[in-house]
């Protein structure tokens, strides 16, 4: 159960850290990183960061460069948010594939209803 203000620091950092993705990747072309959810640990000395990436065929590619530079990116969060927080967290990525899980289970969902429609089609 996440307290008010967790939640009200785990939006800030997200909202502070898409704009920081945004600005990034507009350099990279064909390549989109949003941050879906930000969950920050009852201390606040942790935030873990899911971002979605979009060719998901270089999400393990791009989170791992995102891992590397961290401290360069908790640094670029601290100077955007010096006002709002006293310490800035540390700042873990990993990849959101909830979106590819969904649409895993919709080219399944879709499956399955073709064959019950040929089904149905040829008692008819």
């Amino acid at each position: 159960m996440d307290s008010t203000r967790q939640n009200k620091v785990a939006r800030l950092i997200q909202k502070e850290l898409s704009e920081m993705f945004v600005a990034q990747t507009r350099q990279m072309r064909g390549v989109l990183v949003s941050v879906s959810q930000c969950r920050i640990s009852p201390d606040m000395s942790v935030c873990r960061v899911y971002l979605s990436v979009f060719p998901s065929e270089r999400a393990e590619e791009i989170v791992g460069n995102i891992n590397a530079n961290q401290k360069q990116v908790r640094f670029e969060l601290g100077t955007r948010m010096r006002h709002q927080l006293r310490i800035v967290p540390e700042l873990k990525f990993f990849i959101d594939d909830s979106l590819d899980y969904a649409e895993h289970i919709d080219e399944l969902l879709g499956v399955r209803n073709d064959e019950n429609t040929s089904e149905e089609e040829g008692e008819n």
